[in-house]
């Protein structure tokens, strides 16, 4: 089917969005999986965990052979993270019902909260794209400064969203150790790999045993595709301006946002 080799395709895609800028990774591979793939959300947020967090694990060991991953805030930053997201995915989104409420007619499910959540969660990572970090490059030559509070409650919210819906939070971790941990922005993109690697396969692992229909093929070929598109993007950020790059995927994300916004309150 056409479907499933467009699929496949943007697979790659997810890997060079990873590599390139250390983030987007989720916010298409959700996308893909449910409008391409024909994947539940549900079991979508599931896939999402398994492949963005199989190929940050991937880009995280090839930046911290560059000597581009700061283990000290991988740790301070992951291990909040890290709990939120297995106590999110283990023992929150069970609980939450399949019909919300309904409003005029309109049912809202546990699906449709999911969709309408990440679409809200692409715009706001579409802005933070968007908009020019000027204070990235500054960090080059001042020596890193940790504001301690503020980064173990963004690892906290951080693993929030990632057990929710599935994504990896690149867009939230880059900002935090550029302007609490004072990180240069190629530190920070290495080490907000390894922060979603860890995020995402703890939330797979969360909610793995309730999961009893999963495609391997289906999951192992999209994340073997997204490696190598990682790898792609590692090669691509040496010769490509990132921050000019950045706009336009951000802008890409909130049409992206926008339309699944729309698609799923008006159907």
């Amino acid at each position: 089917m056409w479907s499933d080799f467009i699929g496949y395709f943007l697979a790659i895609l997810v890997g060079i969005s990873l590599g390139l800028i250390g983030s987007g990774g989720s916010i298409l591979t959700v996308p893909i999986l449910v409008y391409i793939l024909a994947i539940e959300p549900l079991m979508a947020t599931l896939y999402s965990l398994f492949i963005v967090g199989t190929t940050s694990l991937v880009g995280g060991i090839q930046n911290a052979l560059q000597r581009k991953v700061d283990f000290k805030t991988v740790f301070i930053f992951g291990i909040p993270s890290i709990a939120s997201v297995y106590f999110t995915r283990a023992f929150l989104l069970p609980i939450v019902p399949d019909n919300l409420f309904t409003i005029a007619g309109f049912e809202f499910t546990k699906p449709i909260a999911l969709m309408v959540l990440f679409a809200i969660v692409m715009i706001a990572a579409s802005i933070a794209m968007i908009k020019p970090c000027v204070n990235c490059n500054d960090n080059e030559t001042k020596a890193m400064q940790f504001n301690y509070p503020m980064i173990l409650l963004n690892g906290i919210f951080v693993g929030i969203l990632t057990g929710l819906v599935g994504a990896g939070g690149g867009f939230l971790i880059i900002p935090s150790l550029v302007f609490f941990a004072k990180m240069p922005i190629k530190a920070a993109v290495g080490t907000s790999l390894f922060i979603i690697s860890m995020n995402a396969l703890l939330g797979f692992a969360g909610s793995f045993q309730q999961a009893t229909n999963i495609d391997w093929l289906l999951l192992l070929s999209f994340s073997a595709l997204s490696v190598i598109g990682i790898f792609i993007g590692i090669f691509l950020s040496k010769r490509i301006d990132g921050s000019k790059l950045k706009s336009i995927f951000g802008w890409f994300v909130l049409l992206m946002g926008m339309y699944i916004l729309i698609k799923e309150l008006t159907l």
